[in-house]
């Protein structure tokens, strides 16, 4: 038996691992060549949105290529995770660019210079 009210984490997990499936090889836009990396899935408690926090390395043209891609192809994705995840109905996705990693990246330059600075 699950813990009630945690069905909307489970799905977002299987979503963000779904999807990285489906970016690994099955969608052909040619924007989504690049190295696009799902890194995380929020759905809301209602399963109704579910936000997708993608990664996408290069540019910024090619972030914003990646950006318009995802979302010309998400009627497809919809689809597909109806089908594979059994689903009454899909959740309408959000693709989000996830910049976490260059947030890092400039806080460790910030006190690596506050430390050579002591």
């Amino acid at each position: 038996m699950t813990v009630p009210g945690h069905r909307h984490e489970r799905l977002a997990e299987e979503i963000r691992h779904e999807l990285s499936a489906m970016l690994a090889g099955e969608l052909k836009d040619p924007r989504l060549a690049g190295m696009v990396t799902v890194t995380e899935v929020r759905v809301s408690p209602d399963l109704r949105h579910a936000r997708v926090y993608v990664s996408v390395a290069g540019p910024e043209k090619e972030q914003a290529s990646a950006l318009v891609g995802l979302e010309a192809a998400a009627g497809f994705i919809r689809h597909e995770l109806l089908e594979r995840l059994q689903l009454r109905r899909s959740p309408e996705l959000h693709f989000v660019l996830d910049r976490s990693e260059e947030y890092g990246q400039h806080i460790e330059e910030l006190l690596r210079r506050a430390k050579q600075t002591d």
